[in-house]
């Protein structure tokens, strides 16, 4: 028979473990659930050379980028354009609807992590009353419940595991199809303007205003976007 003090030290010991909410599956689930605008501007990569594409598929111009031709003689600019992908991305409907996903898919996880805590902290708790009030009456009893408890925390690592797996399987078929929406795009409007290059705004010191045509790119990825919708 074990003794009292070894009883009640398993059965802290094997309740309490079950993990705090910034051990590995949550820190897992804040790593691979970022916010998909913030994953996609840091790896998304326009090209800078000039693309072939469908010429017919000519993208509509937003009023803002025809205020700016109004202002500004196009035949005086370089033959290069830039976008702001942080805007893009923010305003693109196909990303914001998938960086809503990825939250909501967040908040699943989450539930269902505490869920399996609660449950663990549950049995765990019951087994400390019943050791109090005198109810195992052998060791085998006592094991048989200790072996129940170790299962139920096996069984949620095991799940919370397989959980964050998916996640970052769903993320990174997101994150794929935001930016192969978005350079397909470009190199279409690329194409048809025949522009030689389209540079991202980040990765200049400083470039003339009258060269953006974020606008324009973002009002063409939504009417496209809301067409197959």
């Amino acid at each position: 028979m074990l003794g009292a003090n070894e009883i009640f030290c398993v059965i802290l010991r094997r309740y309490r473990v079950s993990w705090p909410s910034e051990t590995k599956h949550t820190s897992v689930m804040k790593r691979t659930i970022p916010a998909l605008l913030v994953v996609l501007s840091a790896i998304f990569m326009l090209s800078v050379t000039s693309c072939g594409g469908d010429k017919s598929a000519t993208p509509a111009k937003s009023g803002a980028g025809k205020a700016k031709a109004e202002k500004v003689d196009a035949s005086a600019l370089p033959n290069y354009r830039y976008v702001d992908i942080d805007t893009i991305l923010a305003k693109y409907n196909l990303a914001k609807d998938y960086n809503e996903q990825m939250l909501r898919l967040q908040s699943s996880l989450q539930a269902k992590e505490r869920q399996h805590q609660n449950n663990i902290q549950s049995f765990g708790q019951k087994m400390e009353s019943k050791y109090k009030s005198g109810g195992y009456l052998s060791e085998a009893s006592f094991n048989q419940d200790k072996q129940t408890l170790a299962g139920m925390q096996a069984n949620a690592e095991r799940d919370m595991s397989n959980s964050a797996q998916s996640a970052m399987n769903q993320q990174a078929a997101a994150e794929k199809e935001v930016m192969d929406s978005i350079k397909n795009y470009v190199d279409v409007y690329m194409s048809s303007h025949k522009y030689d290059a389209i540079f991202l705004k980040n990765a200049t010191l400083y470039i003339n205003p009258a060269l953006d045509i974020t606008d324009e790119i973002v009002e063409g990825l939504n009417a496209r976007y809301n067409k197959k919708k």
